[in-house]
């Protein structure tokens, strides 16, 4: 939902308060014109017209990149900003005011990732003095952070050796170190340098405490869960170094955190934390593997223990299924789990394994006739979901794959589908299905001049 502490645009290089104050006269005026004319539920649409020109303006003069990634897009943010905007503008506000200058002071203060209107421009104030002000420092030392300058930081830090226990002027008050986890933060910001790990063993020699907590996924979050359950230092190869570099220093792998790794898809953290723990409830064992610790849950006549509730049974096969837990996903199938439970999302044990791409655990699902035509909460079959995820990074050999056993199972293909990737779409082709644009699938062609991505 926009705005939260990811979404949160960036600041120009040096912000002005008054030029603040005129864009959110001009969203005053916006307001009116769509209140008038009633263009706000029409193409012609005067709030996306101010987000896009301001938004516009942001990149430019920010210079940021934003890599597909991240994130954050130009338009994710000009999208976000004026349904934002048009909410609190236009809204059921208790007493009934429309177009407030106050309102829309309120949406660029929060559209920035502050609390309200009066703090944002102490912040402003804050940035205003340049290289003398420590928050103009810390926004300089962030940026260091994400971009693995190493160099920079360490001048930075040099020249105030506070800037390690201070907090960013934002609503999230995160600390330089929270930054390495490129989680939870600003999400142009979420980058993952490949020498993080020096950048981490800096900020903590020069005393950065492990135990500081950021006001995100409703506050209280502590950098190694934030490393731990982030995509972006997986990729990167410094997932585990980076945690272990957090233990060493005193991090505490806190009650909940495997289980946590495994909801945000991060099986091989959870595993490396599960191995530094001398307690795994059953969730957590199923969904690293831990044959013996899963059966341990099992009391001498058969029967779960106390502790693994209906719900717990199910998490902790579906977490099996998506990490490819084989010897797991066989011995809850012994016990009478039922293949075709599905998750809050109506996601299936099948949908899971083809999520985790793995071809061994679809074929032992398989042997045991799960529901394959079963629809999730987006509209995804099993075979709808693996085509997803063959379009959004899946490796095109074992999408195919995957779609092969499927299909020899009964799956059915549809006769059109959006474009995947061209090895995919080629042999979809070749069986009677057809690719068809974006455009197809919203009914009308594509406008002339796409705006940025």
């Amino acid at each position: 939902m926009f705005p939260n502490p990811q979404s949160a645009l960036p600041l120009p290089p040096r912000p002005s308060l008054e030029r603040y104050r005129k864009i959110a006269k001009d969203l005053v005026k916006a307001c009116k014109e769509a209140g008038e004319s009633g263009s706000e539920s029409s193409g012609d649409d005067p709030f996306l017209a101010w987000a896009e020109e301001w938004v516009d303006a942001l990149v430019r003069l920010s210079g940021i990149v934003l890599e597909p990634q991240i994130p954050a897009s130009v338009t994710g943010w000009m999208d976000g900003v004026a349904e934002f905007a048009r909410r609190q503008l236009l809204g059921d506000a208790p007493d009934g005011r429309r177009c407030a200058l106050a309102d829309a002071q309120f949406v660029i203060a929060r559209s920035h990732g502050f609390e309200s209107w009066p703090k944002f421009v102490r912040g402003l104030e804050a940035l205003a003095h340049g290289d003398t002000a420590n928050e103009a420092r810390f926004e300089a030392a962030a940026d260091a952070v994400v971009a693995g300058d190493l160099e920079t930081l360490r001048r930075l830090l040099d020249e105030e050796p506070r800037l390690t226990r201070m907090r960013s002027i934002r609503e999230h008050g995160a600390t330089l170190l929270h930054y390495v986890s490129a989680n939870g933060v600003e999400g142009y910001r979420q980058r993952t340098p490949k020498n993080v790990v020096e950048i981490a063993r800096l900020l903590l020699s020069a005393g950065a405490d492990v135990h500081a907590a950021a006001n995100v996924y409703g506050g209280g979050c502590m950098t190694l869960g934030l490393v731990a359950t982030s995509g972006h230092p997986e990729r990167a190869g410094v997932q585990e170094e980076l945690m272990r570099l957090l233990l060493e220093h005193g991090a505490r792998i806190d009650d909940g955190l495997v289980k946590n790794c495994l909801a945000n898809g991060r099986g091989k953290a959870a595993e490396f934390l599960a191995a530094r723990i001398a307690h795994l409830e059953m969730v957590e064992a199923a969904g690293v593997g831990r044959l013996d610790a899963v059966e341990a849950w099992v009391a001498e006549d058969g029967a779960w223990r106390p502790g693994v509730a209906k719900e717990q049974l199910r998490d902790g096969f579906l977490y099996a299924c998506q990490f490819g837990r084989n010897a797991v996903v066989e011995f809850l199938i012994g016990t009478g789990v039922d293949v075709s439970m599905q998750d809050g999302y109506g996601q299936t044990a099948l949908h899971h394994a083809v999520i985790g791409g793995h071809v061994e655990t679809v074929m032992l699902l398989l042997k045991h006739e799960p529901p394959l035509e079963a629809v999730n909460a987006y509209g995804g079959t099993v075979l709808g979901q693996a085509l997803w995820s063959a379009a959004h990074g899946g490796d095109p050999d074992v999408s195919i794959v995957l779609l092969e056993a499927l299909t020899a199972a009964g799956a059915k293909l549809p006769e059109r589908h959006v474009p995947v990737n061209a090895r995919v779409d080629a042999w979809l082709e070749e069986r009677g299905s057809h690719a068809e644009p974006e455009w197809y699938w919203h009914g009308e062609r594509p406008r002339s001049g796409k705006r940025p991505n």
